[in-house]
């Protein structure tokens, strides 16, 4: 297994709140560091982007630091590894149980002297919190899954939250079927998912352009203030199932996926999300032509959907 390695040094002329600055920020990433002034993250390509950028912070301020690949550490297992990141994200679960405690208590204690958005803004930070730790648990802390449950429970029983969307506007097939369509190039997997679901439902025929540029005549997604767009906690293809109105099993699982691999805010847990996300991920280091992407995304997407329609 591949890991990076981050390791850095400032000078002793630098106030202390840069080294606690760069010493969160490594937190908010979710690195270990097995040893000392080495910091590790699985070799993903998010990770080393993250690694680059914290990189050029500390050398802005006047420090040094070097962003390595490694294949193996001497004394440390791979599994060795995976635990301490697990051990980390552990605490942090246990963190966020502690906070719905909390809230479960105030609500049993002070029912009717709380008010609704106090309680939304409880259950905001709780998911927020949630949402940040399971974009850096790489390795599916054991303890993910039974806080996720008690956060979805507790969501539900409070009611729709702020983040969530508005109703979201009945679209008709039919006025749709000869549109040409725009979004962002580089289709990741809310675009190649909705380019799946224009082209299985909508019209296979479909011209689909990849630019940051929308044309007059062209409808947009999953661009920046679109309508088939993310809204509240929707991604873009959940908010063009609801707005075309073709829901079924089949979309329910692939809308489940496309929002844990594309929001990852803890809210969904399926076996395929992992494996997709990495064959994704693939494509997008081989750097595929949009084109070769559109095709590729057809083709898995349909599977999962016709998988999932048994």
């Amino acid at each position: 297994m591949t890991w990076l390695v981050f390791s850095y040094s400032l000078s002793s002329g630098v106030n202390s709140s840069s080294r606690v600055a760069v010493w969160r920020k490594l937190g908010r990433l979710g690195a270990i560091a097995p040893k000392a002034g080495v910091y590790v993250l699985p070799d993903k390509e998010e990770c080393f982007e993250s690694f680059q950028w914290l990189a050029q912070e500390v050398q802005q301020a006047k420090g040094e630091a070097v962003v390595m690949r490694v294949n193996k550490f001497e004394g440390l297992s791979d599994a060795q590894l995976v635990k301490f990141f697990q051990e980390a994200r552990k605490d942090d679960y246990d963190a966020v149980d502690l906070d719905i405690d909390n809230l479960e208590r105030d609500i049993h204690m002070k029912a009717k002297a709380l008010k609704p958005s106090k309680l939304a803004d409880a259950l905001k930070k709780i998911r927020s919190r949630f949402s940040d730790i399971s974009r850096v648990d790489f390795f599916n802390s054991p303890q993910a899954v039974r806080v996720r449950e008690r956060v979805n429970k507790l969501e539900k029983n409070l009611g729709p939250s702020q983040g969530q969307a508005q109703p979201i506007p009945k679209a008709s097939i039919a006025h749709y079927k000869n549109k040409r369509w725009v979004t962002r190039p580089h289709p990741h997997v809310d675009r190649l998912a909705c380019v799946w679901l224009i082209r299985r439902f909508i019209s296979s025929k479909a011209v689909i352009r990849y630019s940051n540029e929308p044309k007059p005549n062209e409808v947009a997604f999953d661009m920046k203030g679109v309508s088939f767009g993310h809204q509240g906690n929707l991604c873009s293809f959940e908010t063009m199932v609801q707005a075309f109105g073709v829901r079924d099993s089949g979309l329910e699982a692939i809308a489940e996926i496309v929002h844990e691999i594309d929001l990852k805010d803890g809210r969904y847990v399926r076996p395929e999300i992992a494996g997709v996300a990495a064959i994704l991920d693939g494509w997008r280091s081989a750097e595929f032509p949009d084109q070769q992407l559109e095709l590729h995304g057809i083709s898995l997407f349909e599977g999962l959907y016709i998988n999932h329609k048994k």
